[in-house]
């Protein structure tokens, strides 16, 4: 397996190179930084639901939606980002997604121990410490390959961070700005210091080696750079930002009469948050949209789901049933999250 250390990177580059070793099928370690701020959110998350479009603009903050599950995110460079990428049949990955974080987690839980933050692991995928989380983790299928990033939280800007969600009014603002501040932490808050990024990087490389064995130290090449810009083109757009958007425009042209509504409910699940559009006219489901930031593999198989949806009667044994087959053919893993949470929303 390659290891890649490249500190600071343009902030497209600090998504771009792993989703590139991930379609190049390269097995890589990746360790980086953004050199300027930008906002990152879910594949199933919807952009405009999500984030204060207006204010990122005013403010000169990009916005990129990734291939890997969870929530938006601020990131900076106070942040140093691990990205691991390895083949699903390499002998070393388990086949379990819970057990996937549980492993490949063990080495950050690790590093931090070495900086003397007394870090740990929380199923599903979050690393504590003295109840509060301190490093946003992910994982993905693209193609063959597994994906794990996250990121060692050094400081974090929890103003920008409320300040560029999407939230009702600036009471609800301030409630996520004081929880975020409770229920996070960094370095800095923990130990008083932050350490350098080479440091954290070179206490990292070993834990992963004792896992997948010697690691060879690479550059960026050719081939990942031109992999990337590629993936650039397509994914740094507004088409693709706004492509779990796509119900949106068609949503003025529905009439409502005597049996015909739209539902739009939320669920906060312990796999994550939940939010379901649909129409229901005369009993049945139609223009059914899923998006939140919880994780589902395969990621793709969520649009199936939805119009799997379609055309289901509006009550609970009917939605639960279509979805806990759903589940089973399309061997669906969704941590945290079951097929009743479906049911429970669009019919409750």
């Amino acid at each position: 397996m390659d290891y890649l250390y490249l500190d600071a990177v343009s902030w497209q580059y600090s998504q771009a190179i792993y989703h590139a070793a991930a379609y190049l099928g390269r097995e890589v370690l990746i360790l980086l930084r953004p050199s300027t701020p930008y906002v990152c959110i879910g594949y199933h998350q919807d952009a405009q639901q999500e984030i204060d479009l207006d204010f990122a603009a005013a403010n000169g903050i990009p916005i990129f939606r990734r291939e890997v599950g969870g929530g938006a995110v601020y990131l900076d460079g106070d942040q140093l980002f691990f990205q691991l990428i390895v083949r699903k049949d390499n002998p070393a990955v388990p086949a379990k997604i819970t057990e996937f974080y549980q492993k490949f987690l063990q080495p950050v839980i690790d590093t931090y121990h070495q900086f003397g933050v007394n870090a740990e692991y929380k199923p599903v995928n979050d690393i504590i410490v003295n109840g509060r989380k301190i490093s946003g983790t992910g994982a993905a299928q693209i193609e063959d390959m597994m994906i794990l990033v996250g990121n060692f939280l050094q400081d974090f800007n929890f103003e920008m961070m409320s300040k560029v969600i999407r939230v009702p009014d600036e009471k609800f603002r301030d409630k996520v700005f004081k929880t975020m501040s409770e229920n996070l932490t960094t370095f800095l808050r923990e130990t008083g210091s932050i350490p350098s990024n080479d440091d954290l990087a070179a206490d990292l490389l070993p834990h992963y080696e004792a896992l997948f064995g010697k690691m060879e130290a690479k550059k960026l090449d050719a081939e990942l750079v031109q992999k990337a810009e590629e993936i650039l083109v397509e994914m740094n757009t507004p088409a693709w930002l706004l492509a779990n958007d796509r119900r949106r425009p068609d949503s003025s042209q529905v009439k409502i009469a005597e049996g015909v509504f739209v539902m739009q409910k939320m669920v906060k699940t312990p796999g994550g948050l939940i939010r379901i559009t649909a129409v229901n006219k005369e009993g049945i489901l139609q223009d059914v949209h899923i998006s939140g930031d919880f994780f589902f593999f395969p990621a793709a198989s969520l649009e199936l789901l939805e119009q799997a949806l379609d055309g289901v009667s509006v009550d609970s044994l009917s939605v639960n049933t279509v979805v806990e087959e759903f589940y089973r053919q399309h061997k669906v893993e969704s941590p945290g999250v079951t097929p009743q949470d479906f049911a429970q929303l669009l019919t409750a």
